[in-house]
């Protein structure tokens, strides 16, 4: 009978983690892909985060705003994963595929938007995932963060464990190099 009893206590806790998650991973998926790239890597890193934060259900049930610490768990574990990848000696090149993602950004729905204004607003995001991508890689994770994701610098002192100050300034010089980068490139 105990073990039963634990059974429906362990199936009980895993609903309860279900019900604080769901409305945090399709965000989470997003952040992801933004990261990696790919759909395949985004997905496997959201996995990888929610492996490692189920058995800390209890603390994620006490946050009152879990979603800048998923997030922060996130970024640790793909900065940790590409640290990894960097000492592995199998380390293997991955050409980016340009034709995946501009595949999934012009697939993107639109609301009641012409061919000639999606034509354009896809032309404009290309260049402007591009410039971005350009960027060193902290200034990438942290304009995907702070000016895509939408997360304030304040939830980014956290996730990033980096002063505000610093961040600031960093979004100040990010900022400045996607004019730059966007100024050489004719629209």
């Amino acid at each position: 009978m105990e073990k039963v009893i634990s059974l429906i206590q362990y199936f009980s806790q895993t609903s309860e983690f279900e019900k604080i998650l769901h409305p945090y991973i399709l965000k989470l998926y997003r952040v992801a892909y933004r990261l990696c790239g790919s759909a395949a890597d985004a997905e496997d890193l959201v996995q990888d985060v929610l492996v490692k934060v189920y058995p800390k259900r209890q603390t994620l049930g006490s946050l009152e705003n879990p979603g800048p610490w998923l997030v922060k768990v996130m970024y640790r574990t793909f900065i940790d994963q590409r640290r990894r990848l960097a000492r592995s000696p199998l380390h293997l090149q991955q050409c980016s595929n340009d034709e995946e993602n501009n595949s999934l950004l012009e697939s993107i729905p639109s609301e009641h938007r012409g061919p000639e204004e999606i034509s354009e607003n896809n032309q404009v995001r290309e260049k402007l995932m591009r410039a971005i991508n350009s960027l060193n890689l902290d200034q990438k994770h942290l304009c995907i963060l702070h000016d895509v994701e939408g997360y304030t610098l304040n939830e980014l002192e956290d996730i990033l464990d980096t002063p505000i100050g610093t961040l600031k300034s960093r979004l100040h010089r990010a900022r400045a190099s996607l004019r730059k980068i966007l100024q050489h490139e004719t629209f």
